[in-house]
């Protein structure tokens, strides 16, 4: 019994501590935001198919279509008003190759390396040949000639010395 009440007593004791979220944000568009009303909204939705697009009172517009072909494939896109009051407008693919934005604020990949292009044409070549390598370890391909392993002595007895203060 005595444990029961230290448990509500400590969980009243967490509860009191919370912080409020009554003021849910800072930014200047975020009262704006909070009560913005949908102007335009259109959707259909078929048997192997959706379409909808919308538009809020604050220049949130979005659009997306998609069709069932091996899971869902989708495009579309969606626009709003930075703080900054840049109008932002992103357009996608989305499917069996994930989430795939494009715009002109987000970051492009960096090139691939050289290095990278060339193992990647090598395994293809490997491929073609009939070579899989799954990453295993097959016992003896790196043994013999050619192998650039380096092979160290083993140590003698008597190796570990004790520590002299």
């Amino acid at each position: 019994m005595q444990l029961v009440l230290i448990a509500t007593f400590i969980g009243l004791a967490a509860a009191a501590f919370q912080p409020s979220y009554n003021d849910q944000s800072n930014r200047p568009q975020a009262a704006y935001e909070r009560n913005a009303r949908i102007i335009a909204y259109n959707s259909d939705v078929n048997e192997n198919s959706y379409r909808y697009n919308y538009e809020t009172e604050n220049g949130i517009k979005a659009e997306e279509q998609g069709q069932e072909a091996e899971g869902i494939e989708a495009q579309g896109g969606f626009q709003y008003t930075g703080d900054d009051g840049n109008v932002y407008s992103v357009s996608y693919t989305a499917g069996k190759d994930g989430f795939q934005p494009q715009a002109a604020h987000l970051p492009a990949a960096p090139p691939t390396p050289e290095a990278i292009l060339k193992a990647l044409a090598q395994n293809a070549a490997d491929e073609a040949a009939g070579i899989f390598d799954d990453g295993q370890y097959i016992p003896g391909k790196y043994d013999g000639a050619g192998s650039a392993q380096q092979q160290f002595p083993r140590p003698q007895a008597g190796f570990r010395q004790p520590y002299k203060f």
